[in-house]
Protein backbone atom coordinates (compact mmCIF):
# COMPACT_ATOMS: atom_id res chain seq x y z
CA UNK A 1 0.00 0.00 0.00
CA UNK A 2 1.47 3.71 -1.30
CA UNK A 3 1.94 6.29 1.40
CA UNK A 4 -0.57 8.83 0.93
CA UNK A 5 0.19 12.56 -0.76
CA UNK A 6 -0.22 14.78 1.65
CA UNK A 7 1.94 12.69 4.14
CA UNK A 8 4.87 12.79 2.19
CA UNK A 9 4.93 16.41 1.32
CA UNK A 10 4.38 16.94 5.08
CA UNK A 11 8.09 14.83 5.70
CA UNK A 12 9.04 16.57 2.40
CA UNK A 13 8.28 20.05 4.25
CA UNK A 14 9.88 19.12 7.21
CA UNK A 15 13.33 17.86 5.94
CA UNK A 16 13.43 21.20 3.75
CA UNK A 17 13.04 23.29 7.04
CA UNK A 18 14.90 21.04 9.40
CA UNK A 19 18.12 21.92 6.69
CA UNK A 20 17.25 25.73 6.53
CA UNK A 21 17.21 25.55 10.68
CA UNK A 22 20.68 23.73 10.73
CA UNK A 23 21.94 26.12 8.27
CA UNK A 24 20.44 29.59 10.59
CA UNK A 25 21.59 28.59 13.33
CA UNK A 26 25.23 29.02 14.75
CA UNK A 27 26.74 28.84 17.97
CA UNK A 28 30.15 30.35 18.57
CA UNK A 29 32.03 29.31 22.05
CA UNK A 30 33.49 31.84 24.12
CA UNK A 31 36.94 32.58 22.41
CA UNK A 32 34.85 32.30 18.64
CA UNK A 33 33.70 34.87 16.59
CA UNK A 34 31.25 35.49 13.65
CA UNK A 35 31.82 37.64 10.56
CA UNK A 36 28.69 38.03 8.84
CA UNK A 37 28.29 38.53 5.49
CA UNK A 38 24.72 39.42 3.90
CA UNK A 39 24.73 39.07 -0.01
CA UNK A 40 28.54 39.67 -0.04
CA UNK A 41 28.57 42.64 1.80
CA UNK A 42 30.28 42.93 5.68
CA UNK A 43 27.10 42.85 8.23
CA UNK A 44 28.86 42.58 11.79
CA UNK A 45 30.64 40.33 14.20
CA UNK A 46 28.52 38.50 16.48
CA UNK A 47 29.16 35.90 19.34
CA UNK A 48 29.78 33.97 21.48
CA UNK A 49 26.88 32.01 21.88
CA UNK A 50 23.81 31.32 19.50
CA UNK A 51 23.58 33.31 16.27
CA UNK A 52 20.86 32.87 14.09
CA UNK A 53 21.34 33.51 10.17
CA UNK A 54 18.78 34.00 6.99
CA UNK A 55 19.72 30.82 5.08
CA UNK A 56 20.72 31.64 1.34
CA UNK A 57 21.47 35.28 2.31
CA UNK A 58 24.20 35.29 4.89
CA UNK A 59 27.06 33.58 5.43
CA UNK A 60 29.66 33.47 8.24
CA UNK A 61 32.88 32.81 8.67
CA UNK A 62 34.48 31.47 12.24
CA UNK A 63 37.21 33.31 13.78
CA UNK A 64 39.48 32.12 16.67
CA UNK A 65 40.39 35.07 18.96
CA UNK A 66 43.12 32.31 21.07
CA UNK A 67 46.95 33.16 21.10
CA UNK A 68 48.43 31.04 18.40
CA UNK A 69 52.29 29.56 18.16
CA UNK A 70 53.61 30.22 14.86
CA UNK A 71 57.00 27.68 13.69
CA UNK A 72 59.08 29.84 11.99
CA UNK A 73 61.11 27.15 9.41
CA UNK A 74 64.71 27.44 9.68
CA UNK A 75 66.27 30.48 7.89
CA UNK A 76 69.53 31.29 6.45
CA UNK A 77 70.96 34.39 7.69
CA UNK A 78 73.64 36.17 6.96
CA UNK A 79 74.75 38.64 9.54
CA UNK A 80 76.43 42.24 9.31
CA UNK A 81 79.77 40.54 9.75
CA UNK A 82 79.11 38.50 6.78
CA UNK A 83 78.63 35.34 8.98
CA UNK A 84 75.97 32.56 7.55
CA UNK A 85 73.95 31.72 10.26
CA UNK A 86 70.54 29.20 10.40
CA UNK A 87 68.23 30.73 12.55
CA UNK A 88 64.63 29.11 13.64
CA UNK A 89 61.92 30.74 15.99
CA UNK A 90 58.41 30.92 17.17
CA UNK A 91 56.00 33.43 17.05
CA UNK A 92 52.97 34.07 19.57
CA UNK A 93 50.24 35.87 17.77
CA UNK A 94 46.26 36.67 18.26
CA UNK A 95 43.13 37.98 16.07
CA UNK A 96 42.39 41.15 17.52
CA UNK A 97 39.99 42.05 14.90
CA UNK A 98 37.87 39.52 13.42
CA UNK A 99 36.58 41.75 10.95
CA UNK A 100 40.07 42.96 9.35
CA UNK A 101 41.76 39.32 9.60
CA UNK A 102 39.03 38.34 7.56
CA UNK A 103 38.49 41.39 5.33
CA UNK A 104 42.07 42.65 5.22
CA UNK A 105 44.14 39.20 4.00
CA UNK A 106 43.15 35.98 2.73
CA UNK A 107 44.85 33.58 4.81
CA UNK A 108 45.86 35.57 8.04
CA UNK A 109 47.95 32.54 9.09
CA UNK A 110 49.71 31.98 6.10
CA UNK A 111 50.32 35.34 5.66
CA UNK A 112 51.77 35.78 9.00
CA UNK A 113 54.02 32.73 8.44
CA UNK A 114 55.87 34.83 5.37
CA UNK A 115 55.80 37.87 6.91
CA UNK A 116 57.76 35.83 10.20
CA UNK A 117 60.44 34.66 8.23
CA UNK A 118 61.08 37.65 6.04
CA UNK A 119 60.89 39.71 9.08
CA UNK A 120 63.60 37.44 10.63
CA UNK A 121 65.96 37.24 7.71
CA UNK A 122 65.68 41.26 7.80
CA UNK A 123 66.40 42.51 11.63
CA UNK A 124 68.63 39.62 11.89
CA UNK A 125 70.81 40.66 9.24
CA UNK A 126 71.50 44.13 10.53
CA UNK A 127 73.05 42.23 13.90
CA UNK A 128 76.97 40.73 14.09
CA UNK A 129 76.84 37.37 15.27
CA UNK A 130 77.55 38.33 18.46
CA UNK A 131 75.14 39.95 18.92
CA UNK A 132 72.64 36.79 17.96
CA UNK A 133 74.63 34.94 20.38
CA UNK A 134 74.32 37.32 23.71
CA UNK A 135 71.55 39.58 23.03
CA UNK A 136 68.76 37.54 21.80
CA UNK A 137 66.01 39.56 24.58
CA UNK A 138 66.97 42.19 22.95
CA UNK A 139 66.74 41.21 18.93
CA UNK A 140 63.36 39.34 20.18
CA UNK A 141 62.18 42.72 20.84
CA UNK A 142 63.06 43.96 17.90
CA UNK A 143 61.76 40.97 15.33
CA UNK A 144 58.58 41.20 17.64
CA UNK A 145 57.82 44.87 16.98
CA UNK A 146 58.49 45.12 13.38
CA UNK A 147 56.03 42.02 13.11
CA UNK A 148 53.25 43.59 15.06
CA UNK A 149 53.52 47.25 13.05
CA UNK A 150 53.24 45.57 9.80
CA UNK A 151 50.13 42.93 11.33
CA UNK A 152 48.28 45.73 12.84
CA UNK A 153 46.35 46.68 9.73
CA UNK A 154 45.10 42.83 9.42
CA UNK A 155 43.93 42.99 13.32
CA UNK A 156 46.25 40.74 14.12
CA UNK A 157 48.47 41.31 17.69
CA UNK A 158 51.44 39.93 18.01
CA UNK A 159 52.62 38.97 21.60
CA UNK A 160 56.29 37.40 21.85
CA UNK A 161 58.41 36.13 19.30
CA UNK A 162 61.45 33.93 20.76
CA UNK A 163 64.45 32.67 18.87
CA UNK A 164 64.71 29.18 18.88
CA UNK A 165 67.96 28.22 17.95
CA UNK A 166 71.19 29.79 16.23
CA UNK A 167 73.16 27.40 14.18
CA UNK A 168 76.98 28.16 13.03
CA UNK A 169 78.99 25.98 10.04
CA UNK A 170 81.65 23.83 11.60
CA UNK A 171 84.12 25.89 9.83
CA UNK A 172 82.65 29.21 12.04
CA UNK A 173 82.51 26.95 15.25
CA UNK A 174 86.04 26.11 14.89
CA UNK A 175 87.14 29.86 14.06
CA UNK A 176 84.71 30.86 17.34
CA UNK A 177 86.80 27.98 19.21
CA UNK A 178 89.93 29.15 18.09
CA UNK A 179 89.19 32.96 19.31
CA UNK A 180 88.03 32.07 22.33
CA UNK A 181 91.40 30.32 23.15
CA UNK A 182 93.95 33.55 21.92
CA UNK A 183 91.51 35.26 24.52
CA UNK A 184 92.61 32.83 27.29
CA UNK A 185 96.03 32.64 26.14
CA UNK A 186 95.96 36.77 26.34
CA UNK A 187 94.33 36.72 29.66
CA UNK A 188 96.67 34.13 30.98
CA UNK A 189 99.36 36.44 29.77
CA UNK A 190 98.33 39.70 31.34
CA UNK A 191 97.87 37.89 34.33
CA UNK A 192 101.06 36.86 34.79
CA UNK A 193 102.39 40.15 33.85
CA UNK A 194 100.78 41.84 36.44
CA UNK A 195 102.28 39.30 38.92
CA UNK A 196 105.64 40.18 37.41
CA UNK A 197 105.08 43.89 38.33
CA UNK A 198 103.85 43.33 41.35
CA UNK A 199 106.78 41.21 42.68
CA UNK A 200 109.55 43.29 40.81
CA UNK A 201 107.66 46.54 43.37
CA UNK A 202 107.27 44.27 45.99
CA UNK A 203 111.09 43.73 45.64
CA UNK A 204 112.36 47.14 44.73
CA UNK A 205 110.86 48.26 47.95
CA UNK A 206 112.66 45.38 50.13
CA UNK A 207 116.08 46.56 48.24
CA UNK A 208 115.59 49.72 49.40
CA UNK A 209 114.83 48.70 52.99
CA UNK A 210 117.82 46.44 52.90
CA UNK A 211 119.75 49.50 52.10
CA UNK A 212 118.61 51.73 54.64
CA UNK A 213 120.00 49.21 57.10
CA UNK A 214 123.94 47.43 56.54
CA UNK A 215 122.60 45.44 59.24
CA UNK A 216 120.40 43.62 57.93
CA UNK A 217 121.41 42.64 54.85
CA UNK A 218 123.66 40.73 57.05
CA UNK A 219 120.94 39.02 58.92
CA UNK A 220 119.80 38.38 55.54
CA UNK A 221 122.54 36.65 54.24
CA UNK A 222 123.21 34.56 57.89
CA UNK A 223 119.74 33.49 56.79
CA UNK A 224 120.35 32.16 53.26
CA UNK A 225 123.47 30.42 55.26
CA UNK A 226 121.33 28.85 57.37
CA UNK A 227 118.74 27.70 54.69
CA UNK A 228 121.96 26.25 52.76
CA UNK A 229 122.89 24.46 54.98
CA UNK A 230 120.16 22.64 55.74
CA UNK A 231 120.35 20.92 52.23
CA UNK A 232 123.65 19.29 53.68
CA UNK A 233 125.74 20.88 50.01
CA UNK A 234 129.19 19.62 50.49
CA UNK A 235 130.69 22.94 48.44
CA UNK A 236 128.82 26.53 49.70
CA UNK A 237 129.90 29.71 48.14
CA UNK A 238 128.46 32.41 50.74
CA UNK A 239 129.11 36.43 48.99
CA UNK A 240 130.76 38.38 51.59
CA UNK A 241 129.39 41.99 52.01
CA UNK A 242 131.31 44.72 50.33
CA UNK A 243 131.11 46.66 53.52
CA UNK A 244 133.61 44.21 55.65
CA UNK A 245 135.57 43.29 52.30
CA UNK A 246 136.24 47.21 51.74
CA UNK A 247 138.57 47.56 54.96
CA UNK A 248 141.00 44.76 54.50
CA UNK A 249 141.48 45.96 50.88
CA UNK A 250 142.52 49.32 51.99
CA UNK A 251 145.10 47.88 54.61
CA UNK A 252 146.46 45.78 52.78
CA UNK A 253 147.06 48.53 49.52
CA UNK A 254 147.98 50.58 52.21
CA UNK A 255 150.58 48.36 53.43
CA UNK A 256 151.71 47.70 50.03
CA UNK A 257 153.37 50.71 49.58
Amino acid sequence: MFMDIPLVSMILVLAVAAMLLSSAVRIFREYERGVVFTLGRFTKVKGPGLVILVPGIQKVIRVDLRTMVLEVPTQDVISRDNVSVSVSAVVYFKVIDPEKATIQVMDFLNATSQLAQTMLRSVLGKHQLDDMLAEREKLNVDIQHALDAQTDSWGIKVSNVEIKQVDLTESMIRAIARQAEAERERRAKVIHAEGELQASEQLYQAAKTLAQEPQAILLRYLETLTVIGADKNTTVVFPLPMDLVTPFLAKTVGGGR
